[in-house]
């Protein structure tokens, strides 16, 4: 060994001689912490030992304890945490017993292995003590202070909250299917004249569309204007309703059919007028074509009522239900939101995309959502009354099982299975397991859920066996 390796291991002595010594005039004292795996794996020769049970005793060369135990060696390169540890009173003339008792001693690495007394493991790392009252029998996980500091453990009491969630979900605007209309003819016609109507033009009810001439209907009108005005058949209201029914048959609109009654005259062509007020989709009358029966020559659409056809994830149908309020945003029209309601939910689930349709109703008197038209939807879920809840980052699931740690103070945590209910806003609804105020671990919860997997390890490999 070179003269600077042994300046440098006096002087690492030194410092930790000398801050032991410090320590040891205060009630509450700092032990170096247990060498880390990866550190004692590289770990060169020690340069200090310190006494087994943490006390501010230090030893620059290897040293027993007054009942036989070895001082751990502590290397170079261990890396030094300090730990609040309470100070044993140092044993006067009239005391008896005042340290406490060691139950048994654990691997350093984290191994299931135990011992009845002090060893060494191949490594040479000392086995570390276990003190009555360090591990509990009823579940609980024991952190020291310092390691609570480490790792971030933090908690906060469970609380009654009102948990609302959006449901964001896209689709596309759509007509009303029971808001269009189709015109064509029951029977052979000729389209005489056409109004001055386009796709796209907005209609009104009753206006014009088109002049058609069919034998069908004029032989229709002429039996029926002969019925009413004949002197034999006038009067018998029966013969002259079944000549009005075969005009209506051949969906002569009413407004002609009254003009008939009126003037007593059969028309030439008939003036065809628009069903409902909306737009024109489809235009297919032309000034003297010949319509077929079924032909269909306009075809128009109320717009002052549309649908919202989004599609909503699978996992998400179960907060939904028809009647909830649901706010419509398209991706054109920035700034305006429209409001309407769930109006169906439809029972089948798209295998591909595993998403349900589900139908919104919007008014539109503007006529400012057009068909096809994208939208984004966001579909309000959740109860108004508060619940008892927790930040989502304090439950730990493992898919089967949903478990929080309860804070019980000192150091102490339980772990705890509990019910979830809904979720939003970052929170999760506690339906069972949890009482509102209780403090529950809201970060690291996963290094406290391996310390406990840890301890339940060691326990069950100690109970299978008896200690060596």
């Amino acid at each position: 060994m070179n003269r600077a390796v042994l300046a440098g291991t006096a002087a690492a002595f030194i410092a930790a001689a000398g801050g032991g010594f410090i320590i040891a005039q205060r009630p509450l004292t700092h032990a170096l912490a247990v060498v880390t795996p990866a550190d004692a794996q590289e770990a060169g020769a020690p340069i200090y030992y310190q006494d087994p049970d943490g006390k501010p005793a230090y030893s620059s060369t290897p040293k027993k304890t007054p009942d036989g135990r070895n001082y751990r060696a502590v290397p170079a390169n261990a890396d030094i945490n300090f730990e609040d540890i309470v100070a044993e009173p140092m044993p006067g003339p009239n005391s008896v017993g005042t340290e406490r008792k060691i139950k048994y001693y654990r691997n350093p690495m984290g191994l299931p292995d135990t011992s009845l007394t002090p060893k060494k493991d191949s490594m040479g790392m000392d086995y570390i003590p276990v003190f009555d009252g360090d591990d509990s029998d009823d579940g609980s996980v024991k952190l020291s202070p310092g390691k609570i500091q480490r790792t971030g453990v933090k908690s906060e009491p469970a609380a009654k909250r009102v948990i609302r969630t959006q449901i964001r979900a896209p689709g596309t605007i759509q007509l009303d299917e029971r808001r269009i209309s189709v015109i064509s003819m029951r029977a052979e016609s000729w389209v005489q004249k056409v109004a001055d109507v386009t796709t796209g033009t907005k209609v009104r009810s009753g206006q014009p569309l088109m002049d058609i001439y069919s034998p069908a209907i004029s032989s229709a009108a002429a039996e029926y204007v002969a019925t009413i005005t004949s002197k034999t058949t006038s009067g018998d209201g029966l013969y002259g309703r079944g000549s009005r029914q075969r005009i209506m048959n051949l969906d002569v609109p009413d407004t002609v059919i009254a003009e008939i009654e009126k003037s007593r005259i059969v028309p030439i062509s008939i003036a065809w007028a628009a069903p409902r007020d909306g737009i024109v989709l489809e235009r297919n009358a032309i000034e003297g074509m010949r319509a077929q029966p079924g032909d269909i020559l306009f075809r128009i659409a109320d717009t002052s009522l549309v649908w919202a056809m989004v599609d909503v994830a699978e996992r998400d149908l179960g907060a939904i239900a028809v009647g909830q309020p649901v706010n419509v945003r398209t991706r054109s029209l920035s700034g305006r939101q429209f409001a309407g309601k769930i109006n169906v939910i439809y029972p089948q689930v798209n295998r591909e995309t595993r998403t349900t349709r589900v139908r919104i109703e919007l008014t539109n008197a503007d006529l400012a959502l057009l068909p096809d038209m994208y939208i984004d939807a966001s579909i309000e879920t959740g109860g108004a009354d508060p619940v008892v809840s927790v930040p989502e980052s304090a439950v730990i699931d493992t898919g089967t099982r949903q478990s929080v740690f309860i804070d019980k103070g000192q150091g102490r945590f339980e772990p705890r299975s509990v019910g979830l209910g809904r979720r939003g806003g970052g929170y999760v609804e506690i339906r069972e397991g949890v009482a509102d105020g209780e403090p529950v671990v809201i970060s690291a919860n996963f290094l406290i859920d391996a310390e406990s997997n840890l301890k339940a390890a060691l326990k069950g490999f100690s109970d299978a066996r008896s200690p060596q």
